[in-house]
């Protein structure tokens, strides 16, 4: 007895080390990927520019000072995120530099490792294996999209995008009984407003099931109207609360800065990827005006249109990746590094790429954003007297307008989907639009 109670437990043994050997490897070819970009952007001599921003906006809040007459570094960047995000800077001056960079680009990596562990979730991998398997997946491919442009100049510059949006993730992948998803969208949109049209897709798909459900004699509230309500909600108590501890900011903001659309950057700047950016370039001017308020009108309502029509079907994945397609899009400045986006839109593309003429394209979407194109044009950066993005020749507005294409293409593609069926919401009964469950996602 006891040779063979020896004999099952190193057989158990030996399973859980096979099943953790997997993970292991994939850890280390992460940390070796991750090393390897750590070490990569030090002999580029990054500056983690937008980092230091954040502490100089912490250090105007401690010190009293006019949050939105800040400039900082060298290149005289001011505060463009409502007062909320300064108050979440403040901890960043208890660090030095040299320290606030460490954390910045470490905390960053593990926001990549834990955007794509969400976004496996997300299109519903999270059925297709233990935890262990599912997070061997995640390092695997984080040790590979963190290369890609968007992630690249995240780190960069030391940016937010990363957070923000697994703070969306975050919420859109817990399990619809849960009364606190709404939380995460909230306090991106407190952050920086762009976030907020996850509640509005959340609020537009709860009110076609509140009359589905009305007309068919069930209740109207929904998990759908629960969530949107619960970000709105976030949101505003936060919102509300920045306005006491910082009034005279509060009032500046969203009576002023709200409404300046030039603030962050000129439009025309090859690193503008927003319509807005694309616009101006393929006008020659430095403010496309009414061009960009109808074109981002047009897209908005397509875009939302097509995320709520993909997520009345059940296809929450495709919903939530066209609605973060069409918020860069429309938004007036979206810099390269806010299309980390692209981290779940290429791993839900390449999850459903069974034919041919689908993997082609998910490869020409992977090399417009592994390509760094749009760098390859002239361009100014921060310079205001010599502007060569308003003098472009065709190729060089192609490479220029990369990711702006390629989101146009992917809701024009996720809108032939929709017309085609794929999401059979025309006949869909009022009781059953709430979202499946994961192994009906992963189904699909």
């Amino acid at each position: 007895m006891t040779i063979l109670g020896r004999t099952a437990a190193h057989t158990d043994d030996d399973v859980q080390q096979d099943a953790r050997r997997p993970l292991l490897l994939a850890a280390f070819v992460c940390l070796v990927s991750c090393t390897a970009f750590w070490i990569t952007q030090r002999l580029a001599g990054v500056t983690l520019l937008d980092v230091m921003v954040y502490r100089a906006e912490g250090w105007t809040v401690r010190n009293g000072g006019d949050l939105y007459a800040m400039q900082a570094t060298v290149s005289n960047l001011p505060t463009t995120y409502p007062p909320f995000a300064a108050l979440l800077f403040t901890p960043l001056t208890l660090l030095g530099v040299p320290e606030m960079r460490t954390f910045a680009t470490g905390f960053n990596l593990l926001l990549v490792v834990a955007l794509v562990y969400l976004a496996l979730r997300l299109i519903g991998k999270e059925v297709t294996g233990s935890r262990t398997k599912r997070l061997a997946s995640a390092l695997w491919i984080s040790a590979l999209l963190v290369w890609c442009e968007p992630v690249w100049t995240t780190l960069r510059y030391g940016q937010i995008n990363l957070l923000l949006a697994v703070f969306v993730l975050w919420d859109l992948t817990r399990r619809k009984e849960n009364r606190w998803a709404g939380i995460g969208i909230g306090l991106a949109a407190a952050i920086k407003l762009t976030p907020a049209l996850f509640a509005v897709l959340l609020a537009l798909t709860g009110l076609v099931v509140a009359v589905r459900r009305v007309r068919a004699g069930q209740p109207w509230w929904n998990v759908h109207l629960r969530r949107a309500t619960t970000a709105t909600c976030t949101f505003l108590a936060v919102t509300v609360a920045s306005a006491v501890v910082l009034p005279y900011d509060s009032k500046r903001f969203w009576t002023e800065m709200v409404f300046s659309a030039s603030r962050p950057g000129q439009a025309e700047d090859t690193a503008n990827q927003s319509l807005r950016g694309v616009l101006a370039r393929l006008l020659g001017t430095t403010d496309p005006g009414l061009w960009w308020a109808v074109a981002a009108a047009v897209v908005a309502v397509f875009g939302l249109a097509v995320a709520v029509r993909s997520l009345l079907g059940d296809r929450t994945a495709w919903a939530v990746t066209a609605c973060a397609v069409t918020a860069l899009l429309i938004s007036p400045v979206s810099w390269s590094h806010h299309w980390v986006w692209i981290v779940p839109v290429l791993i839900l593309l390449a999850s459903k790429a069974r034919t041919r003429a689908r993997k082609a394209a998910t490869a020409a979407v992977a090399v417009i954003f592994y390509s760094y194109s749009l760098w390859w044009v002239p361009h100014a950066g921060t310079s205001t007297t010599v502007r060569p993005e308003l003098d472009q020749n065709a190729g060089e507005f192609l490479l220029s307008a990369g990711y702006a294409l390629a989101g146009l293409a992917f809701l024009v593609f996720l809108a032939l989907r929709v017309r085609g069926g794929a999401t059979g919401t025309a006949k869909v009964p009022a009781q059953a639009t709430e979202p499946r469950s994961a192994q009906a996602v992963a189904n699909e």
